[in-house]
């Protein structure tokens, strides 16, 4: 039975996404992407699952440092969450356009988001063209409670 891959796309693009920014950081180099295939994976201890693509340069600073943070975006912050969306060539421009601090584990902690969770790895998987990491929640910071940008309200769409 072959597989309809139109069938496919539009069922695995009916899976629900939040909209994340990412932070990586490996000595001076601050770097952050858009992230959208995130869950959490488990209460106790507090995980995070995350999918990077596997050809992204924050991609290897997560392979070498074992850390990143994920940074919760608001409801009405898809113009933030865009300066991060597509791939860039060069390291840490992003930020230039979002102020941020550095979290308890060095990771960027964006200003202007609902808060933030560092994690340490402690499992990937490489398959695909993605690479799955389980990341242990450090630290959090929580600057507001508000209502998070899912990526369905943004009319991008990533996934299938």
């Amino acid at each position: 039975m072959a597989l309809n891959a139109e069938a496919k796309k539009t069922l695995l693009r009916k899976i629900p996404h939040g909209v994340f920014i990412c932070g990586v950081a490996e000595g001076a180099d601050v770097n952050g992407f858009t992230a959208s295939w995130v869950t959490q994976g488990s209460f106790e201890p507090p995980l995070v699952v995350m999918a990077v693509r596997a050809d992204s340069a924050s991609n290897g600073i997560i392979q070498r440092t074992g850390k990143f943070s994920l940074n919760v975006l608001a409801a009405d912050q898809k113009d933030l969450a865009a300066v991060f969306f597509k791939p860039q060539k060069a390291i840490g421009g992003r930020f230039d356009a979002a102020p941020f601090s550095l979290g308890d584990l060095g990771l960027p902690v964006l200003d202007a988001a609902l808060g933030a969770v560092e994690c340490e790895v402690v499992g990937h998987v490489a398959h695909g063209d993605h690479t799955v990491f389980v990341g242990e929640v450090k630290s959090a910071v929580l600057n507001r409670d508000d209502a998070a940008l899912e990526l369905s309200s943004t009319g991008w769409q990533y996934g299938g």
